[in-house]
């Protein structure tokens, strides 16, 4: 069983970084061009629910994998980057892509997105990097420490 969970718990974190990566680095890219930002919005269609898919099954994973080996600062490190990743990711999802696919329903998705939106994007950007690549790293340290 633990094989098993830890697939899930891997398959979710490759998952959720791809989708997170290819996002952030286009969006990157469209803060000072019309190109990248209209590029920006439409991918955000297929990498939005990726990175959902990524995210169910990272903490399906972790669940099962935490509880065959227990609850230690692993899990307790895990449990507050999903918490986070959760929320970064219900801000962009819920209050951001709205407003994204209005604007570029009505045209305007070529335009460069105004200034707060473009600071909030930035901090989420750092949230969800910072936070997929440190549970991966976590996650490495639990494997190189309790399964070695």
């Amino acid at each position: 069983m633990l094989a098993v969970a830890l697939f899930i718990f891997i398959a979710g974190l490759i998952i959720g970084i791809g989708a997170v990566s290819v996002i952030e680095t286009l969006g990157f890219l469209g803060r000072h061009s019309s190109y990248w930002t209209e590029t920006t919005i439409r991918t955000h269609k297929v990498t939005k629910p990726l990175i959902w898919l990524g995210t169910i099954l990272a903490i399906l994973g972790g669940v099962l994998t935490y509880r065959e080996l227990g609850f230690d600062w692993h899990a307790k490190y895990h449990l507050v980057a999903a918490t986070l990743l959760v929320l970064n990711g219900s801000f962009l999802s819920f209050w951001l892509s709205p407003r994204l696919l209005k604007r570029e329903a009505h045209g305007q998705a070529g335009e460069l997105l105004p200034a707060n939106w473009q600071f909030a994007i930035t901090l989420s950007f750092f949230v969800s990097i910072f936070f997929w690549w440190s549970s991966l790293a976590v996650l490495v340290d639990l494997l190189a420490t309790r399964l070695a």
